[in-house]
């Protein structure tokens, strides 16, 4: 199977989801910022360790609802029109999200 270009497809999202979304993603750039200024500042290895427990955390619960949406949003919508290839798509996003 062919991987495909992420910017072939599009999800239509309501604005509040995306506000939402993007949100969720300005927090997780500001702890990232916040680890790099750690590292610049000499801070302890813990600390910047727990720091990015934290980031994986809120990588993974942001993760989690996206695949959420698009399972019943962009998955069931594909299975309906019949395109059965969204399973297999769906199954290599899986994998790579468990690795």
């Amino acid at each position: 199977m062919a991987e495909k270009c992420c910017c072939e497809k599009k999800t239509e999202r309501s604005q509040e989801e995306r506000k939402k979304l993007i949100h969720r993603l300005n927090r997780i750039e500001g702890q990232i910022r916040g680890i790099r200024g750690m590292v610049e500042k000499d801070a302890y290895c813990n600390d910047i360790l727990i720091q990015c427990a934290a980031v994986n955390a809120a990588m993974n619960s942001f993760n989690k609802d996206l695949i959420a949406h698009h399972i019943a949003g962009c998955v069931a919508r594909d299975l309906r029109e019949g395109k059965d290839e969204v399973i297999e798509e769906l199954v290599a996003t899986l994998q790579k999200l468990m690795k």
